[in-house]
């Protein structure tokens, strides 16, 4: 009974950190925010800047398949190359034994203060108190390691359990040991952290702790495998360098671990200490190695997965230049306006045909591209932002002023897609199958609007103004008349499609008017009349 409640004790503390270091990370992640995330991938070009960010970024969120998650990410949203994530994916393993270092040096001891400190802050009302809840689950993972190590305690005067954890296990089984566990609970720091504990209590030797941290290596690439699935073929590859990566440091050291073992318990430094120094070089050198053969190890993983294509080819991103003369800026961003609304034309017709076909291929697509746009639309902002304070007359503000409006239009026309999107997503979640008669009024007005979007490109690809009169006429007489069909089929109780085609007539009425404006902002003459007004 005794041994039940001991069990029941260090699993409950076992929880508690668990959930302490997601808290941890959840929180730091919502600090950095957006601005974390371009920075990270404008750093990245020089792989040891990489390696350097990787590991910094995981010793604050205290969780490298978080990091390689993040990286995974960016990837796939084209911010980040798939060469410079490798970077970041090799620092993280080094930023993992900052857990090991304090805990070793048993400076969890001031988690007790951390907590009192985070929990005051978070009371304060002034802006160091959004530091609060992160200071706070800082202290609660070590205080809940402290909670490990006492329910644990009574363990060291059972001599049975001890004699089998101290005796010579086969590194083998250990490392497979480590790798479960750290799969089950997705952080190679609990495991860890709990293997230094145990060592400190004299629970586990050396030569059986070691292979438990080489395990929780490759236990940790679990999380970004699995964030790897419908994603494209780059944010693929290095969430398999990141596994590969892993593999590869725990062979590279496994020979000397099988020959020199069995010596690991002779080493005069404390156990803890000695297992997090250990770690720290293990995770270090591996580092190193796979930095000095970065080239070779990215063919590699290109030659396994081949070159392939991205889903979708990315836009080109506003980088902001203090230096850059206005008039090249301005061309740019004029450049980058017909492909963003050809994508965004690609997008519609995506959406459109997923609430016609229903097809779940088409839905995740669709799904993609409306993200990755809402990527750009954060991006564009964050630019104009910081050109804004670059222009140096009121020419160059107004040409400023001019090109922010049509980007603007461009993102409102992205807002009204998405609405769309989420038209598709009711019909989804409801189980609402649209009929003939219904299916019909969607593909008259989306093929109106595609039509709508060819003529505005065309315009802009021949640099010259839209000529949309004729065609905003027949779309407001198409809407008017699709509404009076509606009104019969929206009394019929069963008609549930119907209620999800007034919302796609709305929205399309919306997405017309944007294009509208959108197609008159670049030019001197003014917008055609809105297509709500009837």
């Amino acid at each position: 009974m005794e041994n039940l409640h001991i069990i029941m004790a260090g699993l409950t503390a076992v929880i508690l950190f668990v959930f302490g270091l997601e808290n941890f990370s959840r929180e730091i992640e919502q600090l950095s925010g957006e601005r974390f995330r371009r920075t990270l991938s404008r750093v990245t070009n020089v792989p040891l800047v990489g390696v350097l960010i990787g590991a910094l970024v995981t010793a604050v969120i205290q969780s490298s398949s978080a990091t390689s998650v993040i990286a995974i990410s960016l990837v796939n949203a084209g911010v980040l190359s798939f060469k410079n994530s490798v970077g970041i994916i090799f620092g993280a393993n080094v930023g993992t034994t900052v857990t090991a270092q304090l805990v070793a040096f048993k400076l969890t001891a001031f988690a007790p203060l951390l907590i009192i400190v985070g929990f005051a802050l978070s009371l304060v009302r002034s802006r160091v108190s959004i530091f609060g809840k992160s200071i706070f689950y800082f202290g609660f993972v070590f205080f809940s390691l402290n909670l490990i190590s006492a329910a644990l305690q009574p363990l060291q005067d059972e001599p049975a359990l001890v004699q089998y954890l101290v005796q010579p296990q086969s590194p083998l089984l250990a490392i497979l040991v480590g790798c479960v566990f750290t799969a089950m609970v997705q952080s190679s720091s609990v495991t860890t952290g709990l293997a230094i504990i145990f060592a400190q209590q004299g629970l586990l030797s050396l030569e059986n702790a070691v292979p438990v941290i080489m395990g929780a290596n490759i236990g940790t690439t679990a999380t970004a495998l699995l964030a790897m699935f419908n994603m494209d073929l780059a944010a693929k590859k290095t969430a398999v360098s990141h596994f590969l990566f892993n593999v590869g440091g725990v062979l590279i050291f496994l020979p000397v671990l099988l020959l020199f073992g069995d010596r690991l318990n002779d080493i005069d430094t404390e156990p803890a200490i000695a297992l997090a120094n250990i770690h720290l070089v293990f995770n270090l050198g591996t580092s190193l190695i796979f930095i000095l053969l970065l080239s070779p190890f990215t063919r590699f993983v290109e030659s396994l997965l081949g070159e392939g294509k991205m889903d979708f080819e990315r836009l080109d991103l506003p980088r902001f230049e203090p230096d850059r003369d206005f008039v090249s800026v301005s061309e740019q961003l004029e450049r980058n306006i017909a492909p963003l609304l050809a994508f965004l034309q690609e997008n519609y017709n995506l959406v459109t045909l997923s609430i016609e076909t229903n097809y779940r291929s088409v839905y995740e697509a669709a799904s993609k591209r409306i993200d990755y746009v809402a990527f750009l639309q954060r991006e564009y902002i964050a630019y104009f932002a910081q050109a804004v304070g670059n222009v140096t007359d009121e020419a160059e503000s107004r040409r400023l002023l001019g090109l922010i409006t049509r980007y603007d239009y461009l993102f409102q026309i992205h807002d009204s897609i998405s609405d769309l999107f989420n038209t598709r997503r009711t019909l989804s979640k409801h189980y609402i199958e649209l009929k003939s008669d219904v299916l019909r009024m969607v593909r008259e007005l989306s093929s109106q609007t595609i039509v709508l979007f060819d003529t505005i490109h065309d315009a802009l690809e021949e640099q010259r103004a839209p000529d949309i009169t004729a065609l905003s006429a027949e779309m407001r007489a198409d809407l008017a008349r699709i509404d009076r069909e509606l009104l019969p089929l929206l009394a019929h109780p069963d008609r549930r499609d119907a209620g999800a085609l007034s919302n796609f007539v709305t929205y399309s009425r919306r997405l017309a008017d944007k294009l509208v404006n959108f197609a008159g902002a670049g030019n001197t003459e003014p917008a055609e009349q809105p297509l709500t007004a009837d």
